[in-house]
């Protein structure tokens, strides 16, 4: 598949230490480091020649093009570690290995931004002194309790150098400073906007402190294939389908829920206070709901949830003094996002992208 197509507080080194905090974070950052010391200055698949068999065996291959870059399958094999494990446990071959392409065409799409943002830091003359690297990499070590002895052992066992960890925390580095020196600047937030963000708080979510919530859920297996999650979102578009013609929510769900504990009522879960919800994905879903609003399917760890909201319960927005800085963070952060998103697809059209995986 081919194509064509104000900076944040701290310095560059504090924010990439802050995003990689943890041994979690350490050896999911090695993810994307190349294995081994391979030279990515060829786009050629290299091959050797077993002396045994006689047989060419290809040990290496490009999985993308980037104008004048190359990502490497090794490259790409070793990013998708720290994202199998779930997938991994799923019993179905098929559907094991359909989930896996996934992950694998998402995780690539993901490292083509990384190399564009990347390319966009250099042409701008961006750059990335090695003192500041060595400074993340001894924050690093600090922050995880590592020597060098420790990390060189964590580096090995996951089939890396220091070098290329090294020039990985660099591209990194290179690609937060250029989000900063490159978008950051078309991020305009005015007082007006603060003001109008504090006024649709007080009229909606923000100011809601609690709801007494019900739901129907719609079971799904931990790993559902796509036959059963189709299967459960029809179910909960039909259900939704006779709530929205009329039908009294507890009696659609004492007959459809696959909640045998709340079935019997209605589907009642009781009152949540803001921040008490057990996933807390679902909350700016329920706590945006008016009283009387109903919204489907909703995913979540046992299946598809329809919920309704029968109780709202407000409390006092504080003074909007006290709220604009917050607030004016919020508006920059998803302007942030928006601006980065844009800035993105613009480097995708103008970019020679070919997309090699099989």
């Amino acid at each position: 598949m081919k194509t064509t197509g104000n900076a944040t507080a701290g310095s560059a080194v504090q924010m990439i230490v802050r995003k990689l905090s943890g041994v979690v974070m350490v050896l999911a950052l090695l993810a994307p480091a190349v294995a081994g010391a391979q030279d990515k200055d060829t786009d050629k698949d290299k091959a050797t020649t077993s002396p045994n068999a006689g047989k060419k065996i290809i040990f290496e291959r490009v999985v993308a093009v980037i104008n004048d870059a190359i990502i490497l399958r090794s490259e790409l094999e070793a990013r998708m570690v720290p994202v199998l494990g779930e997938a991994q446990q799923i019993a179905d071959l098929k559907e094991r290995e359909r989930r896996i392409e996934k992950l694998r065409s998402q995780v690539l799409d993901e490292m083509v931004s990384e190399e564009l943002i990347v390319q966009a830091g250099e042409a701008a003359k961006i750059e990335v002194e090695s003192a500041e690297v060595q400074a993340a990499l001894d924050e690093i070590k600090s922050s995880n309790n590592l020597d060098d002895a420790a990390l060189a052992q964590v580096l090995a066992a996951q089939g890396y150098t220091l070098a290329n960890y090294k020039q990985d925390l660099r591209r990194q580095i290179l690609r937060l400073r250029a989000v900063n020196q490159l978008v950051a600047p078309k991020v305009q937030i005015t007082d007006e906007d603060i003001r109008a963000r504090y006024d649709q708080m007080q009229r909606r979510s923000e100011a809601v402190s609690a709801v007494k919530l019900s739901h129907i859920l719609f079971k799904l297996p931990e790993h559902p294939t796509e036959q059963q999650l189709a299967e459960a979102k029809d179910r909960a578009a039909k259900a939704m389908a006779r709530i929205t013609a009329g039908e009294e929510f507890a009696k659609v769900a004492g007959e459809l829920s696959d909640d045998v504990s709340t079935k019997a009522t209605g589907g009642e879960l009781g009152y949540f206070q803001r921040g008490s919800m057990a996933n807390p994905e679902w909350e700016p879903i329920v706590f945006s709901m008016d009283k009387g609003d109903t919204r489907g399917p909703v995913n979540g760890p046992q299946g598809l949830h329809v919920f309704h909201v029968t109780e709202v319960q407000n409390s006092n927005v504080k003074p909007f003094a006290e709220m604009k800085e917050q607030l004016s963070r919020e508006l920059r952060r998803k302007e942030m996002d928006k601006q980065t998103q844009t800035w993105l697809e613009d480097l995708r059209k103008k970019a020679y992208i070919d997309i090699k995986l099989q």
